[in-house]
């Protein structure tokens, strides 16, 4: 079941300049940062108040991220994240409703959870991500 809306993913083409931009003029706290081998990604957890915005770049130049930004150069909103708390009854449910995911199944996300994204088609060209927590980390949307 979806639960809540966890992250709002940016994709950035330069990560440093983009958290020092968002955490000085927009006033947003960095708290961490985790390279996700399994994503291609380097990614910066920006929270917010029931939420945290996410900067996602690519890791050696390679992966969908760095797709993105060979399409959109400056970057740009990358995808929603709604947390779920039981990924594989809702991939069963969304598949049964007819729609498409970029995977067959869940794959390793961060913060050890289990990731899995809906193709953009289905959702009016917004890129949608499920993630499924592990029990000591479900609902806090910090790093």
């Amino acid at each position: 079941m979806i639960t809540r809306l966890d992250h709002i993913a940016i994709a950035v083409p330069d990560l440093d300049a983009s958290i020092r931009r968002f955490c000085a003029d927009l006033g947003l706290t960095l708290a961490g940062r985790e390279d996700v081998t399994a994503a291609q990604t380097s990614t910066a957890f920006l929270p917010i108040p029931g939420t945290r915005i996410e900067l996602v770049h690519p890791l050696d130049h390679a992966g969908p991220i760095e797709r993105f930004l060979q399409k959109k150069p400056g970057g740009g909103l990358h995808h929603l994240c709604f947390e779920t708390s039981d990924i594989d009854a809702d991939v069963a449910r969304l598949r049964a409703l007819g729609y498409a995911f970029t995977s067959e199944a869940p794959t390793p996300g961060a913060h050890h959870s289990r990731i899995i994204f809906l193709y953009p088609r289905g959702f009016d060209g917004v890129l949608i991500e499920l993630a499924e927590y592990p029990a000591a980390h479900a609902g806090g949307a910090t790093a």
